[in-house]
């Protein structure tokens, strides 16, 4: 006669016999804590096999999550596809914050910007650098606005043409490189284009407390209003970051701008990006247009 099982139901210990033990052997359960495991038919095995998948098998555990991945995926690209237009405005609502920011007309409301930068931008051009016009950029947020700063050329310069106050401002991005990462912002100017109107400054990854101030308008962006932006004979541009107390010979205090202390490598990175940016409009800058 073939030997049954019987497990405790408290410890599980399985004890093998013709009956159960008068008391567990591990946790002192009386007999009346087992129950006999009864094995199943080949019969019935058969059938459970056909009832479906055995979640214990790998086949199910590949499947599952291959399943999960699929839904997971779904999802994510959908959510994607619907928050797509809402992201793309924020991103437009931001550059046009900056643009702004830089023309002095900040603090302005989230649903103040779009209205703000239709009155104030009058088109957004791209000139090359002989000064000639590629796009008039009339049509707003076409041109100039729409242009990546890695298609920034030469050949391929975005500036905003602008009214303030019923005074003609223009703004030319700036892009360069900071002691972590990339640095941008953009710069006004006077109808006469050698007169720093305002200026605007933000970085990916600059150090908080040091570098990452050039987004300060007192503590950095402010001390640009007014600067001159060309050298007297008007042959080379003038306005540069210097580090406080350093004689740089040549450059009036017309055209310098304070470096932030401590953060010498970011305000170095923003004299490049200012003056190799600015470089590339110089016969725009000097012409009568």
């Amino acid at each position: 006669m073939a030997t049954k099982k019987f497990k405790c139901k408290v410890c599980g210990y399985v004890h093998e016999g013709d009956a159960a033990p008068a008391k567990c052997p591990v946790c002192q359960a009386p007999a009346s804590e087992f129950v006999e495991e009864v094995e199943a038919t080949a019969a019935e095995k058969s059938a459970n096999k056909k009832k479906g998948i055995d979640t214990n098998s790998n086949v199910y555990t590949i499947i599952y999550a291959s399943v999960v991945v699929v839904i997971v995926a779904t999802l994510l690209a959908v959510f994607s596809q619907l928050l797509a237009p809402q992201s793309e405005a924020n991103v437009r609502i931001d550059k046009k914050s900056q643009i702004l920011a830089a023309l002095n007309l900040r603090g302005l409301e989230k649903t103040e910007i779009e209205n703000k930068y239709a009155e104030v931008v009058v088109a957004d051009r791209i000139i090359k650098s002989d000064a000639s016009v590629i796009n008039e950029g009339v049509d707003k947020d076409k041109a100039a606005f729409a242009m990546a700063n890695k298609d920034i050329t030469p050949d391929n310069l975005p500036i905003y043409v602008c009214t303030v106050n019923g005074e003609t401002k223009y703004v030319i991005p700036l892009v360069g490189k900071g002691l972590w990462n990339e640095i941008w912002g953009y710069i006004s100017l006077n109808d006469d284009k050698n007169t720093v109107y305002g200026a605007y400054f933000s970085h990916a990854g600059e150090t908080a407390g040091l570098g990452a101030r050039i987004t300060e308008y007192e503590g950095f962006q402010q001390q640009f209003e007014n600067k001159k932006v060309l050298t007297e004979d008007a042959s080379d541009v003038a306005l540069s970051v210097v580090k406080v107390g350093k004689k740089v010979e040549g450059l009036s205090a017309d055209s310098r701008c304070d470096a932030i202390t401590g953060a010498t490598l970011t305000c170095d990175g923003v004299n490049n990006m200012v003056r190799d940016c600015l470089k590339k409009y110089m016969i725009f800058l000097t012409s009568n247009e």
